[in-house]
């Protein structure tokens, strides 16, 4: 049995706990963004998620994605279903000096944030039953399958495709769920002369954001496997690429509204966390500059596409995660570079990332609207126009916020 490492250990024990902490600080973001009759709403539909998914991780979601391949498609769920075969030994195929369970244990929280980030797309018009049964069947149909081919050795990992930690498996799928999602619920309701969502509170916006950036340098460099030169490089690209998109979102706002906006800066530093994921572990420093930069640019200018589509994403999901998803693991293909990494940049590598984006990116709208037919034939899903204005803290939960200072709406 290859020796436990004691440091490699203790360094990804602690990137689990911060991956983990990740989905707390998404509810904190999220729930300051939205409008106060809907923060609690928002924030269970993320909390919950630690729950669904991670019963649905040990019962077969682990070995649906790092199974042996079933045709490329999916793992043998047999295999890990119910923990079998997830002990303390290391496992090479894996990493060679860090137990197996903590494979396990890193993974599952990746799972767990992946149908969480889809919340802000659809605030206040999903009902909760409904929105249980989405997670799961979203989690098990979209997340494991694309996962696998990807991170488990399916067809697309075959083909070449890399994403160090998550732009194409968990933002870009999650992204583009999330605009399909939106588009198939259509607009929230709005009072007349209602304007668009009014933050419910940005210092709980800016609790969240920091704790997503100080989460984030477990989500990049855990994907090391080990506290080694890798781990150091993702580690610093994640630094460099949110301070970099936080001036880039900065000037573009400033440029075009003659004045920053706090909110801006928050998100501006999400949008270049979420490009450089899948390029991390792939490219110099000096590339996460230009991937920050450019992810920043990318996404705030996306806004004219969502325009143009007539969607309505209220947090804007798709253009932080889907959008900085889709452009962090094409640049793979123009900046990687041989020295950090077994990847570099070329027209085959560009090709290979473009067709699993386009591949993902179609697969998951299609299954999260057939779900979503399902789910309103059912007539459980849509939210009443009425109540989507009272609200859904007090409407679905009982409870309000911010109740100790007596707030209104």
């Amino acid at each position: 049995m290859p020796a436990i490492n004691s440091g490699d250990t203790a360094f990804i024990l602690i990137c689990t706990a911060l991956v983990c902490m990740m989905t707390p600080a998404l509810a904190l973001f999220y729930g300051g963004l939205v409008k106060q009759r809907n923060v609690l709403s928002i924030m269970m539909q993320n909390f919950i998620c630690m729950g669904v998914v991670g019963i649905i991780w040990v019962f077969g979601g682990f070995s649906l994605v790092f199974g042996p391949t079933v045709g490329g498609v999916v793992g043998d769920i047999g295999t890990y279903f119910g923990m079998y075969h997830v002990g303390i030994s290391p496992n090479p195929a894996f990493a060679e000096h860090i137990p197996f369970i903590m494979i396990f244990a890193y993974q599952m929280m990746f799972a767990i944030i992946t149908p969480a980030l889809m919340t802000g797309a659809f605030v206040g018009r999903f009902r909760f039953t409904a929105y249980l049964l989405f997670v799961a069947f979203w989690t098990i149909l979209v997340y494991l399958p694309v996962a696998h081919w990807i991170w488990g050795g399916g067809f697309l990992a075959k083909l070449g495709v890399v994403d160090f930690a998550g732009g194409i498996v968990i933002h870009a799928a999650a992204g583009f769920s999330a605009l399909a999602a939106a588009k198939f619920l259509g607009p929230s309701a709005r009072a007349q002369g209602e304007k668009k969502e009014q933050p419910a509170s940005l210092p709980l916006v800016a609790v969240g954001a920091g704790l997503l950036w100080f989460g984030w340098f477990g989500f990049n460099a855990g994907g090391a496997y080990a506290a080694d030169a890798l781990a150091a490089y993702a580690f610093t690209n994640t630094m460099l690429a949110g301070a970099v998109a936080m001036l880039v979102w900065l000037a573009w706002e400033w440029l075009e509204s003659g004045r920053p906006s706090f909110s801006g800066v928050l998100v501006g530093a999400v949008t270049g966390l979420a490009t450089i994921t899948p390029a991390a572990g792939y490219v110099e420093p000096s590339a996460a500059l230009a991937i920050g930069a450019i992810g920043a640019s990318v996404c705030f200018n996306a806004k004219y596409v969502q325009s143009w589509l007539k969607i309505d994403d209220t947090l804007e999901v798709w253009r932080a995660h889907g959008v900085g998803g889709v452009t962090g693991a094409l640049l793979i293909g123009v900046l990687a570079s041989s020295h950090i990494n077994a990847v570099s940049a070329g027209w085959h590598q560009l090709g290979v990332q473009a067709l699993a984006l386009v591949i993902v990116a179609a697969y998951a709208i299609v299954i999260t609207l057939i779900l979503l037919k399902i789910l309103d034939a059912a007539g459980i899903l849509r939210v009443p126009a009425e109540e989507q204005l009272r609200g859904l803290d007090e409407e679905m939960h009982g409870e309000t916020a911010f109740s100790l200072w007596n707030m209104k709406n």
